[in-house]
């Protein structure tokens, strides 16, 4: 039996996506699991059904936008929810939009689940979840406050609940907590 690229889709180390309209088009086996779905659950389906939340699936969408390259790549760590479960986790997702000036139309996206390097704290709130994903990435309160429309101050309360919860004196403590 010889490799074709269906078969490096489905046996691919990594959960992938095919995306047209930030719909579902077709997956591989290892993100039905990864996301405790079944096929029926996912194909055809909106990515939204794999967010916390209709906001952060919202506002991923707009930052995708924002963030994309030239080439139309992008990649980020990002909160997102096994659909079995509803359990949230890290995840670490990267990919292409075929079509850098219409990043939504098409895409080719992978899923790597972060959890057993970096747990979450089940009491942050869906803004908190995005700020400490900016702040991972390394950005100021100004570059986040920019992205998300908010003022750089009210990043700084966000920042301040997190170091509460992570029980961290600084910045790059609290991003060391975090990917921990």
């Amino acid at each position: 039996m010889g490799l074709d690229y269906r078969t490096a889709f489905e046996m691919a180390p990594i959960g992938l996506v095919l995306s047209k309209q930030r719909l579902i088009i077709d997956c591989n086996q290892l993100l039905l699991r990864m996301f405790g779905a079944t096929r029926e659950q996912l194909i055809g389906q909106s990515f939204a059904v794999l967010y916390p939340s209709p906001a952060e699936f919202e506002h991923t969408g707009e930052r995708i936008l924002a963030m994309l390259d030239a080439q139309g790549y992008y990649a980020d760590d990002r909160v997102m929810r096994r659909v079995g479960s509803h359990e949230l986790f890290w995840c670490h997702v990267s990919g292409r939009a075929l079509d850098p000036a219409d990043p939504h139309a098409e895409g080719i996206w992978s899923f790597e689940d972060l959890s057993r390097r970096r747990q979450l704290k089940a009491e942050l709130t869906a803004r908190e979840r995005e700020i400490a994903a900016l702040l991972i990435e390394g950005l100021t309160s100004k570059l986040i406050g920019k992205r998300l429309g908010i003022s750089p101050r009210t990043v700084d309360v966000y920042r301040a609940r997190l170091m509460k919860k992570y029980e961290a004196a600084t910045t790059p403590e609290l991003v060391h907590k975090l990917l921990s």
